[in-house]
């Protein structure tokens, strides 16, 4: 009777090595990811907002210049300097945003990583 004891415990540190410590790791390795994910997503948000008054601040900043304009030709001075100041903008903000996307994907798979090595 001792041996079957024995075996029984042994088999189910076994199952418990092999398979259920494993899955609770994998479980808790993707609560983190998931968190990790949620985060990025408002900071993401956060970031996109920002973006976007700084972009109105800039768009009525140029409008009132505009219409301090002396002639037509000054109007059109603003609306050109404007739109290339816009352009060089939006291609700062969106390499900001794919940079932080990528950071963010870093971080979510890091857990899941730590979990397999």
């Amino acid at each position: 009777m001792g041996d079957t004891r024995n075996t029984t415990d042994k088999m189910k540190d076994t199952i418990h090595e092999k398979i259920v410590d494993p899955v609770k790791k994998a479980g808790e390795a993707m609560r983190q990811s998931g968190a990790k994910v949620a985060e990025g997503g408002s900071t993401v948000s956060m970031k996109l907002l920002d973006q976007a008054e700084q972009n109105a601040r800039e768009a009525f900043a140029a409008m009132r210049a505009a219409a301090a304009a002396k002639d037509l030709g000054e109007v059109l001075k603003v609306q050109s300097a404007y739109l290339q100041e816009q352009s060089t903008r939006n291609m700062a903000q969106a390499k900001e945003i794919g940079e932080l996307i990528a950071k963010i994907g870093q971080e979510s798979v890091a857990p899941l990583r730590r979990d397999t090595e």
